[in-house]
């Protein structure tokens, strides 16, 4: 059997390498040669969105109430969507018992793509909309424009997502820790 990630031999060699083999439907193994079903990527892709979204609001309050210009308050928001996508994740390995680095370790291998490529596209949304940039808090344009760029990025993302699973990367490399 081959291991793509140093997660999935750290998980072996603590449980005992043959503890998981001839268990087909084991999720850490979905990647070698099982299938993955389009709801897991979706449920990925949702966990991951749901750190972003918080990051991107709160970022975004946080810049606007302190009259910061667009750029740094993007930027901003786009560093507390990775805060609180890798925190979500963290925060659910740290429940399964593991150690506080081999945990941040997971999370950076399980989020890093996925939640990149969903601040790609919802910021290029947010920036490329005409008049989305300088739209309020409180203006109804934001929080629309908002939700189209979070629904595109949860749309691009999830095939992503998919594709990771399938080859035991990604938020496969997750669920052998909920087990």
């Amino acid at each position: 059997m081959r291991h793509d990630s140093p997660f999935q031999h750290t998980h072996h060699e603590q449980h005992g390498h043959d503890s998981h083999q001839g268990k087909a439907g084991h999720a850490g193994h979905q990647g070698h040669g099982g299938t993955v079903s389009w709801a897991m990527a979706a449920r990925a892709t949702l966990h991951c969105l749901t750190g972003c979204a918080i990051g991107e609001v709160l970022g975004m309050v946080i810049g606007t109430a302190l009259g910061w210009a667009n750029l740094p308050t993007m930027i901003l928001a786009i560093a507390l969507a990775f805060f609180f996508g890798y925190a979500l994740t963290l925060r659910g390995v740290l429940k399964a018992g593991v150690d506080f680095r081999t945990a941040f370790r997971v999370a950076l291998a399980a989020d890093t793509l996925s939640i990149a490529v969903m601040e790609l596209i919802d910021n290029g949304v947010i920036a490329f909309w005409p008049g989305a940039m300088d739209a309020h808090l409180s203006d109804p344009m934001f929080w629309g424009v908002l939700a189209f760029a979070l629904l595109a990025a949860f749309l691009i993302t999830t095939p992503v997502n998919k594709w990771m699973i399938g080859r035991g990367k990604g938020h496969a490399v997750v669920h052998q820790y909920h087990h």
